[in-house]
């Protein structure tokens, strides 16, 4: 097929290149409002207890979280004096009378001293807003910076987790864009530099902003009929260009290779692009399975990578196997260059590592085990405001609040019971577990186990008969174990079966459902994967110490994650809050891109030697003349592609920055210790064993294409 493609490209080279630029034209005018149909998310499971409750407060109490949280600073005296009283209330009037705003909580109303700071300067006014998380940032856009104030009386600050989330949002978008303006003219110079042919490096830019665009509009049609995230945009932007650079650099070199060896050029053209087709497809279908495995988790935030990679995957492998060979074809002369030469640095490095195995090996293990050490401190944990950097007002609000409040009432945790009952028992026995500041029941507040006040206005009893508790936690548990916290308060005996929900049951089923379907999702990617290289090496053995090896680097990776940004080194020169923990849908999520582009550098290397052992039969020599072709290359790509994933390193969201550097750090290492120094060592001490396979395995093989040794007609160009 890959042959066949290459003859199409060459014969109708003008017809293909002609189609090519009306479709990019048409994907970049239908691809440019894809951020308009992309959804934002929140840290909920479908299905789970929490979102069980959060329906039913909606559906029985017309209520829910309190997900914005307005800070209120007296200007004059404290928040109980006349003046500020007035002011308050008028504020807290606006606030209900806003759009998508359901329920209006405020001290002055309540005279609840969990809204109260201790020093009685502050007070907070709590508000639901109803709807997606999309329809509700959006309106928040508008409503903060309406409500963001100073007047005579007051000073009014807008915070809560839905403000925070949207910041992260605004945030993330710009930095995403910053680095994307900045990595783009960097990575054609660098192919420039490369290539030494500014018509090759074009090419290959053109190539990746051609799977760029394709994603994103892709992304906008799945958006007409499910939900899909715009983080799933980004990632579209950083691994369409970085898997265009890869396939380019392969399809292009080889297309040199095969002139210097000789070829006319649409003879050239059609080796390349049977030869490095192939090797792409493979690599392809390896980042795509990655990718995938993320469909195996119930939240669309995931699983729109999972069609992001699939876009992108589909894009990148179409540019390379179909638009660069029609391009060669035309102006390939443009591209020329003598092969790589008979010897390099890592060449060398490799034949140096070949001749002592064991000590160049043994030292570049304990390297990368020392790095990845601090992997066993891992810790998951749940974000907070300090994704955000300092200064940001969301952030600066749910500092003060943490500082000067005792309890946490926007991380109220709520309690449905299925019927009526007498909840006096139950209310004081919640008060008394470890982190519970107070408990709001029908009966009235408790706190350490007594009742401290009447009933207040919020309605805890729906006309259906249910009732409804408010936990209210401390500051010091939320900002310790939420979910052991939560799990005390499911465990506590109820009158009558309860659900439990709030942002921290949110949070925590959340937590407790990613981790449950982890092990599925790394499965799938560890057995698709050694399906993929079985059937292109035919080898039991390679497979396998090819996803030992992908291991290895990923452990680096999460051990640099640990280090920095759980235990917080270097956070002064990142420019980041550590919180002793990680969020762990980020890692999650790095894991299946960072396992993908390893395993897109292992397809490289290892096509190239097998290629050399089908035509000598000789290991040694196949390992070093694989790697003098294609360890250039290899190091050249994670160059790039590294240095796309590094300009993330400069958001001011911690999330991005654990991608940035987690994800440039494994691309770095895999493509330099592991493949190119530990990978030909284990295959020089296996030998032949590197090549086995039963027989009835081996007929599985999907065999190479035979190109023609002749050269095909002058016309075809």
């Amino acid at each position: 097929m890959l042959t066949r493609l290459g003859r199409l490209a060459v014969r109708r080279s003008r017809a293909v290149l002609a189609a090519v630029l009306l479709v990019f034209l048409g994907l970049a005018a239908y691809g440019a409002g894809a951020a308009d149909d992309l959804d934002l998310s929140r840290w909920s499971a479908p299905g789970t207890e929490s979102v069980r409750a959060g329906d039913r407060l909606r559906e029985d109490f017309r209520t829910g979280n309190p997900n914005l949280a307005v800070l209120v600073t007296a200007r004059d005296g404290d928040v109980d004096s006349p003046a500020t009283r007035r002011a308050a209330r008028a504020l807290a009037a606006e606030l209900t009378r806003a759009p998508g705003v359901t329920h209006v909580t405020s001290y002055w109303d309540t005279r609840s001293a969990a809204l109260r700071s201790r020093n009685g300067r502050r007070a907070l006014i709590l508000a639901r807003l109803e709807g997606t998380a999309t329809a509700t940032r959006a309106l928040l856009g508008t409503l903060a910076p309406q409500l963001t104030r100073t007047t005579a009386a007051l000073d009014v600050q807008v915070g809560g987790q839905e403000e925070i989330s949207r910041q992260v949002g605004e945030q993330a978008r710009g930095d995403f864009l910053r680095a994307e303006a900045f990595a783009l003219p960097v990575v054609l110079l660098l192919l420039v530099l490369v290539y030494r042919r500014t018509v090759a490096a074009l090419l290959t830019v053109a190539a990746g902003l051609l799977s760029v665009l394709g994603t994103l509009a892709g992304l906008r049609l799945l958006a007409q009929f499910t939900e899909v995230s715009t983080f799933a945009a980004n990632l579209a932007l950083v691994l369409g260009l970085g898997l265009g650079v890869d396939y380019g650099l392969f399809v292009i070199n080889r297309y040199r290779e095969e002139r210097a060896a000789g070829h006319t050029n649409p003879d050239a053209v059609v080796r390349a692009t049977a030869a490095a087709g192939r090797t792409v497809v493979f690599s392809g279908v390896t980042v795509a399975v990655s990718l995938c495995s993320l469909a195996v988790f119930p939240f669309f935030f995931l699983r729109s990578f999972a069609y992001a990679g699939v876009l992108v995957v589909l894009t990148a492998v179409a540019g390379a196997v179909l638009f660069l060979p029609a391009a060669l074809a035309r102006w390939g002369r443009h591209v020329e260059r003598p092969a790589a030469p008979a010897s390099g640095f890592w060449h060398h490095t490799a034949l140096r590592a070949l001749r002592r195995p064991l000590l160049a090996g043994g030292g570049v293990l304990t390297v990368l085990l020392v790095a990845a050490l601090p992997l066993l401190g891992l810790r998951f944990g749940l974000p907070d405001e300090r994704v955000l950097p300092r200064g940001t007002s969301s952030r600066t609000a749910a500092e003060i609040v943490h500082r000067e409040f005792a309890a946490e009432p926007t991380d109220t945790v709520h309690i449905v019971l299925a019927g009526s009952a007498d909840t006096r028992a139950y209310a004081a026995a919640l008060s008394l577990l470890p982190g519970v500041y107070q408990v709001d029941a029908p009966s009235g507040a408790y706190r350490h186990g007594q009742r401290t006040a009447a009933p207040g206005q919020d309605r805890l009893t729906a006309p259906t008969g249910r009732v409804r508790l408010a936990v209210v936690p401390t500051q010091q548990a939320m900002y310790g174990d939420v979910p052991a916290f939560v799990d005390r308060i499911r465990k506590t005996p109820s009158p009558a079966p309860a659900l439990v929900g709030g942002y921290p049951g949110e949070t925590t089923d959340f937590r407790a459902t990613l981790l449950e379907r982890l092990p599925y999702a790394i499965g799938i990617v560890l057995a698709a994967t050694y399906a993929i290289l079985f059937l292109m090496t035919s080898s039991v053995l390679l497979p396998v110490k090819a996803t030992v090896l992908n291991l290895l680097s990923l452990s680096v990776m999460f051990g640099c994650l640990v280090w920095v940004f759980q235990d917080g080194h270097l956070s002064g020169t990142l420019g980041f809050t550590p919180t002793g923990s990680i969020e762990p849908s980020i890692p999650v999520l790095m894991f299946c891109v960072a396992y993908g582009l390893s395993m897109d550098y292992e397809v490289f290397l290892l096509a190239r030697i097998k290629e050399e052992h089908d035509r000598t039969g000789d290991t040694l020599r196949a390992v070093g003349e694989g790697i003098r072709r294609s360890a250039p290359l290899i190091t050249a790509a994670a160059g790039i592609l590294a240095l796309s994933f590094l300009s993330y390193v400069g958001s001011g969201v911690v999330f991005l920055k654990e991608l940035g550097l987690g994800t440039a750090l494994t691309i770095l290492v895999d493509a330099t210790l592991i493949r190119l120094v530990l990978l030909p060592l284990a295959m020089r001490l296996a030998g032949r064993a590197n090549w086995w396979a039963p027989r009835m395995l081996r007929r599985l093989r999907i065999r190479e294409a035979r190109t023609p040794t002749d050269e095909l007609p002058a016309g075809y160009v």
